[in-house]
C-alpha cells in the first residue's frame, strides 16, 4: 500500500468517450486528468498502467447495514468497509438499526471511530441517525445531537413511521440541521404478515403477499408533506410502478423529493421465488415483471435519482429456516457494480447515467464529497474490468455473510483496483 503523499500517473484507462485517459495524483488529490498525452507529469513520477480498464470515481452507497454495534456476527464496520472497498465504494451511509440503536451521539461517535481505526484511508463511513428513539415511532430522536456527532441523514430504517404528525415534525426538525429524512415507504397495516409481492406468484406459492400500493400510499403521504412543507424527503428502495408514477408526478410539480432503488428491483421479479429460496426474501419484496420494467424506465429518465444496495448481511443459520421465519435482506456491496453495469450493456443506461446514479447523484443529495476528476478533487477512483468473470462465493466475498441471491453464480465485470485518497487499497 502506498502513502497518501505518493505521486503517480495512472495511464491508459477508458473513460466515457475517451479510449485512453490519464490521471495525475499528488498528495491524495487529483492534480490533473484528461485524454492521454494531455498531461505533463513531473519527471520521475511513477506510472501505473490501467491496461484499458474502465475508470470511475469511487461510488457512494447511501443505504447499507453494517450491523455494528450489536450484530457483529453478521457484519462489522471493518468487514463491511472492506467489502465496500472491493465493491468500488469510497463511502457508505449506514442505517441506524443497530443494538443499541444509533439514536444518540455516543453510538454515532463510536461508529466513526471504529471506521477511522480500521480504514484510515477509507472507505468513509457516514452514519444515518435514527428518526425516532429506539426506532419505535413514538418520540423524535435528538437530531441536533446526532448531526453534531456526525450523522449525515435521519431515518427510521425498516420501521415505517405511521404517525403523520411525527413524520411531519421529523422533516421539519431535520431540515434545521441540514439533514434529509430517508423514509422506508410501507403501509404497516396493508403489509402485515407479508412474505412476498402480492400477485399471481404469491397465489401459486401459497405465500401472503404485500401489494405495491402499500408502498405507494406511503410515497403519496411523503410527497404531499414534502410539497406542503417545501422541504426535502428521500425515499428508500423504491420497487413498484405506482410509486414511480407518483414520484414522477411530484417532480413535475417541483416537489423536493428524491428516490433510490436497488439492483435487485431492476434485475429480478417475483417469479424467482418459485424456488422458495430465503436468499431472495427482501423488503420491499421482489415485484412483478411490469414493476421491473417501470423501474428500468425510471432510472433511465431520472425519476429515480440514485442506486443503493441496501446491503443487509445475515448469518447462514438465520436464512436456513422456513421461508416465513427468515429475515429479509441480502448482501450487495461486492456485486452491485457488475450487476448494474449489465444495464449499460443492455442499453438501458448510458455510461454517464450509470456513474451519476452511483456517484454524483448521492453526493448531491446528501452533500458528500465526490471525485469529478477535476484538479483538487479527492483521488478516489477505481478500475473496472467489464470482461472479467467471477463466481460469488466465500473466496470472492469479503463480507462476513454470504446471503446473496447470486451465491454460486458467475457474474461478468469486476472492480480490479481501487484508490482512496491516492492510496491504493487493493
Amino acid at each position: 500500500m502506498n502513502k497518501p503523499d505518493h505521486k503517480f500517473l495512472l495511464k491508459g484507462a477508458r473513460r466515457h468517450e475517451h479510449a485512453s485517459f490519464d490521471v495525475l495524483v499528488e498528495n491524495g488529490r487529483i492534480a490533473a486528468a484528461g485524454p492521454s498525452g494531455s498531461i505533463e507529469a513531473p519527471s520521475g513520477v511513477e506510472s501505473v498502467q490501467a491496461e484499458g480498464k474502465l475508470l470511475f470515481p469511487s461510488f457512494i452507497d447511501a443505504h447499507v447495514h453494517l450491523r455494528e454495534p450489536g450484530y457483529e456476527y453478521k457484519e462489522d464496520i471493518q468487514s463491511g468497509l472492506t467489502a465496500a472497498a472491493y465493491g468500488g465504494f469510497g463511502a457508505v451511509m449506514a442505517m441506524a438499526n443497530t443494538n443499541p440503536v444509533n439514536d444518540n451521539a455516543s453510538v454515532t461517535k463510536s461508529m466513526l471511530e471504529k471506521a477511522r481505526l480500521t480504514h484510515p484511508h477509507g472507505p468513509a463511513l457516514y452514519p444515518i441517525g435514527a428518526l425516532s428513539t429506539g426506532l419505535d415511532g413514538k418520540e423524535l430522536a435528538p437530531m441536533g445531537e446526532l448531526a453534531e456527532a456526525g450523522a449525515k441523514a435521519i431515518s427510521n430504517d425498516g420501521k415505517p413511521v405511521k404517525n403523520n404528525e411525527l413524520f411531519r415534525h421529523a422533516v421539519e426538525y431535520a431540515a434545521t440541521w441540514n439533514l434529509k429524512v430517508i423514509d422506508h415507504c410501507e403501509d404497516p397495516d396493508l403489509a402485515a404478515g407479508w412474505q412476498m409481492n402480492e400477485g399471481k406468484s404469491a397465489m401459486e406459492l401459497g405465500l401472503k403477499g404485500q401489494p405495491g400500493v402499500g408502498e405507494a400510499i406511503q410515497v403519496a403521504r411523503d410527497v404531499m408533506l414534502a410539497e406542503y412543507l417545501n422541504l426535502p424527503v428521500h425515499l428508500a428502495h423504491i420497487s413498484c410502478r405506482q410509486s414511480v408514477e407518483l414520484i414522477r408526478w411530484a417532480k413535475t410539480r417541483g416537489v423536493k423529493v428524491t428516490a433510490e432503488t436497488c439492483p435487485h428491483y431492476l434485475l429480478l421479479d417475483d417469479t424467482a421465488l418459485a424456488s422458495y429460496s430465503t436468499l431472495l426474501k427482501v423488503s420491499p419484496p421482489l415485484r412483478g415483471k411490469d414493476d421491473v420494467a417501470a423501474m428500468r424506465e425510471a432510472v433511465a429518465d431520472g425519476t429515480i435519482d440514485i442506486f443503493a444496495t441496501d446491503h443487509a448481511p445475515h448469518a447462514a443459520h438465520e436464512k436456513e429456516v422456513e421461508f416465513d421465519q427468515a429475515p429479509c435482506g441480502f448482501i450487495g456491496l461486492e456485486t452491485a457494480v457488475a450487476l448494474t453495469w449489465a444495464l449499460v450493456e443492455q442499453g438501458v443506461l448510458t455510461g454517464r447515467r450509470f456513474e451519476e446514479l452511483w456517484a454524483s447523484g448521492p453526493a448531491d443529495i446528501f452533500n458528500l464529497p465526490v471525485n469529478g476528476f477535476k484538479a483538487g478533487d479527492p483521488a478516489d477512483f477505481f478500475l473496472f474490468d467489464p470482461a472479467e468473470s467471477w463466481v460469488v462465493n466465500r473466496e470472492s466475498i469479503h463480507s462476513k455473510s454470504l446471503n446473496s441471491p447470486w451465491l454460486g453464480q458467475e457474474l461478468k465485470g469486476r472492480v480490479s483496483a481501487h484508490w482512496l485518497g491516492g492510496v491504493r487499497i487493493f
